[in-house]
């Protein structure tokens, strides 16, 4: 608030009624009774405003609406004004019996009202008969003065601020019955238990009334001003830019000095922990085994005088050697040569069969060619 209890007492808030208009529970807001009039306590009041205007600036700041209730004649234009500027609904030249607790029957009249304001706006309440017309121009007006500030009412209020309880104290009860907060302006005549926030002060003077009807529009601007930011932050969806570079070092940032060769002896090292597996996996190369030469003594037996043709040897494949790797272990060399022995002797043991039936085949071949060739030597000795 902009007010302090200094305000208050130049604006005559501490005044209340004659002793004899008392409430006596309006006992506990009186400072003391003076010359037949009763002090009001401006520490109380300032007190009790603070809590009044916390509420409403909450509600307000939660999308409420709150009802601005005041047809005292001093308080018509100052309550008017002020509902006005911030927006809200008002109730000034008269509260009508059943607005809060007949509420439905109240909007259909509100849309009768909004109807004939249309027929009035395009012309057609102009084409009617000149009675007709006149008797809805008639209903206009009262419609008027009993929904000047309910226009745009569409539901119920959150909360009543109230200008003089006493006299509105139909409002009061209906509100009660409802359930629905009120926030009031009570003088000492009145009970301040009807009403949920109590704002003991002058209700009948126009500078008590304008500061206290000030103060609390002050607050709904407040509420409404929290009610737009935080529909602001609702909307509001953050943008992400991504950044790009053309080279990854031109990120943004700045490294310290030996940063990047450091960062590339450790992605070397790791490139070469990484081609270890794959150079281990691989499997060895297995060299091709050596056919060794058939020691028959079947060809000693007879001399042969013309060579007689021997099959072709079986030419030794080159054994492909396997590429060398700087980095493989001792164990894994072992490995292999053991494995390269073994495939060795088990293709020996396959061929030696093979090679002892070819040559049993042979063996009378070179017989027979031996004995002709003895005959044809005796035969040439003889002639």
């Amino acid at each position: 608030m902009n007010i302090t209890p200094r305000d208050l007492l130049d604006a005559g808030v501490h005044f209340g009624h004659q002793l004899r208009r008392w409430n006596p529970r309006s006992k506990p807001f009186i400072h003391d009774h003076r010359h037949g009039i009763s002090i009001i306590d401006l520490e109380k009041t300032y007190s009790q405003l603070e809590i009044a205007t916390a509420f409403i600036e909450e509600l307000v700041a939660k999308g409420k609406d709150i009802l601005f209730v005041g047809t005292k004649k001093q308080a018509k234009d100052i309550v008017r004004e002020a509902a006005t500027s911030v927006s809200m609904p008002f109730s000034v030249n008269r509260w009508m019996g059943g607005t809060l607790t007949n509420f439905v029957t109240i909007k259909s009249s509100l849309a009768k009202y909004h109807k004939f304001l249309e027929m009035e706006s395009d012309g057609r309440l102009a084409k009617l008969p000149g009675k007709e017309a006149a008797a809805i121009r008639r209903q206009m007006e009262r419609m008027f003065r009993n929904f000047e500030g309910l226009k745009e009412v569409k539901e119920l209020p959150a909360a009543l601020f109230v200008i003089d309880i006493k006299n509105e104290q139909i409002a009061i009860a209906e509100a009660r019955t409802l359930g629905i907060p009120v926030v009031g302006l009570v003088d000492t005549n009145s009970d301040p238990s009807l009403v949920e926030y109590p704002i003991p002060g002058n209700d009948d003077a126009v500078k008590s009334i304008r500061l206290i009807v000030e103060t609390i529009s002050e607050a709904v601007q407040n509420g409404l001003a929290q009610r737009n930011m935080n529909v602001s932050h609702k909307d509001f969806s953050p943008k992400i830019v991504e950044e790009s570079y053309e080279n990854e070092h031109e990120s943004g940032v700045t490294l310290p000095e030996g940063y990047e060769e450091f960062s590339d002896e450790v992605t070397a090292a790791a490139a070469v922990e990484e081609a270890q597996p794959e150079v281990a996996a691989e499997e060895p190369v297995v060299e091709a085994p050596v056919v060794e030469e058939d020691d028959s003594p079947v060809a000693e037996e007879v001399p042969v005088a013309e060579e007689v043709e021997a099959p072709a040897p079986v030419a030794e494949e080159e054994a492909k050697p396997a590429e060398p790797v700087e980095d493989e272990k001792p164990a894994a060399k072992k490995a292999a040569a053991k494995k390269k022995t073994a495939a060795k002797k088990a293709a020996a043991k396959k061929k030696a069969p093979a090679k002892k039936a070819a040559a049993k085949k042979k063996a009378p071949a070179k017989k027979a060619a031996a004995k002709k060739a003895v005959e044809a030597s005796e035969e040439s000795e003889e002639k």
